[in-house]
């Protein structure tokens, strides 16, 4: 039996910024409504869940002691329903679908969730974004000698990209001012709606209310004012805050099957997983994997990038969408449509989930067939997925 992997169901937290409206969620907990929205909304029998994988980043303080297994005694979820949590950094939440995945494609699992979360507000960021700092401390001196005692936080990484590719503080900041331009339109619109789990944030006055919408866009930006920002990284540099993904927090989740199995329990599929690649480059680089990332994943579809009606590339920083469009030639138009993690907010290990969600839905939007999400990883690693709309 050929055994297919698709996803039936698919929804994210609105995405908040850090210190913002879901400062007061436990990480356990926000990921604990998120997978108890995802069974309610697709009727799956508990039971028949084999596993939750679920991507974190940052696995210390709240977020240490898995995640995963945490959240699913917090969803009410069976007793006997093991979890897991996997760390791939920005794209952990992409990797726990393609787990997943796999395992439903070998014939282990028949259902299984992957998800991710990520509360940057209730966390130590300090390791991520301290050049020489703790962050060194992770490589041991072994890896740091094969690098010239060096490898530098993804910031400064970020800086050798826009040197590398000759790209202009000015092309920096257009990208992120239409970002956020795409991302309120669709948010104006009411395209993420459906696929966002109902929960309360609280206010900066301490107030409780639904929300409904991602924190961290804005409607109208200065271009002025964007120009104005200083350099983080560098003083002659061309990274700044407007032009980097925003530290969140939020949670995604992504109910996986069999196809045969899940349309015999009554589900409907609503996109099938093509193809799933990893690649690793240049850990200095950083960004540069999600090249060959791309390119195994089309390569394992039989596919061409034209073939390729939408595709999702993590904005965490962003040179990283305009280098990887730069190399395949693919249409501005056709791009991280509504806007990425510049605007919505990059949650790290919930990240690959939500956009994997934001894709299965824009798919069904435009009544396209394929779309493609690839997220550059901390160490020089990128993951890269193929779905197709059923």
């Amino acid at each position: 039996m050929n055994r297919e992997a698709v996803i039936v169901d698919a929804v994210r937290t609105p995405v908040g910024k850090r210190g913002g409206q879901l400062r007061a969620w436990h990480p356990v907990d926000l990921l604990a409504q998120t997978l108890s929205t995802l069974v309610e909304r697709t009727g799956i029998d508990h039971d028949r869940l084999a596993d939750v994988i679920a991507g974190c980043a940052i696995q210390s303080g709240e977020q240490a002691g898995n995640v995963a297994r945490n959240a699913i005694l917090g969803a009410g979820l069976p007793l006997a329903l093991p979890g897991t949590t996997i760390d791939r950094q920005c794209g952990s939440g992409q990797q726990a679908v393609h787990f997943a995945a796999q395992a439903i494609k070998s014939g282990e699992y028949d259902f299984a969730i992957g998800a991710g979360v990520e509360s940057m507000s209730r966390v130590d960021l300090g390791p991520l974004f301290i050049p020489g700092g703790p962050r060194g401390t992770w490589y041991g001196e072994k890896a740091l000698a094969r690098f010239g005692g060096n490898i530098p936080a993804q910031g400064p990484s970020a800086e050798l990209i826009v040197n590398k590719w000759g790209l202009t503080r000015a092309q920096l900041d257009d990208y992120s001012i239409r970002s956020h331009q795409r991302a309120a339109a669709a948010t104006a619109a009411g395209y993420f709606t459906s696929q966002l789990v109902p929960l309360d944030g609280l206010g900066k006055d301490g107030t409780v209310a639904p929300m409904t919408r991602d924190e961290g866009i804005r409607a109208v930006l200065d271009p002025a004012k964007m120009a104005a920002l200083t350099p983080v990284f560098s003083p002659d540099g061309a990274i700044t805050a407007g032009n980097a993904s925003q530290m969140s927090d939020g949670a995604a989740a992504l109910l996986v099957a069999e196809r045969s199995v899940a349309e015999a329990a009554g589900l409907r599929p609503r996109a099938r997983i093509v193809s799933m690649a990893v690649a690793a480059d240049d850990p200095v680089l950083q960004f540069t994997a999600v090249l060959p990332a791309t390119q195994r994943a089309l390569d394992q579809a039989g596919l061409n990038i034209t073939d390729m009606d939408l595709v999702e590339v993590n904005e965490a920083f962003a040179p990283v969408p305009l280098l990887w469009a730069t190399e395949f030639g693919y249409p501005e138009d056709q791009l991280n449509v509504n806007g990425g993690s510049i605007a919505i907010g990059h949650p790290l290990g919930s990240t690959g989930a939500r956009l994997l969600t934001q894709l299965v839905n824009e798919l069904e939007r435009r009544e396209a067939r394929y779309g493609l999400l690839t997220i550059c990883e901390g160490g020089g690693m990128a993951n890269a997925t193929i779905i197709e709309r059923i």
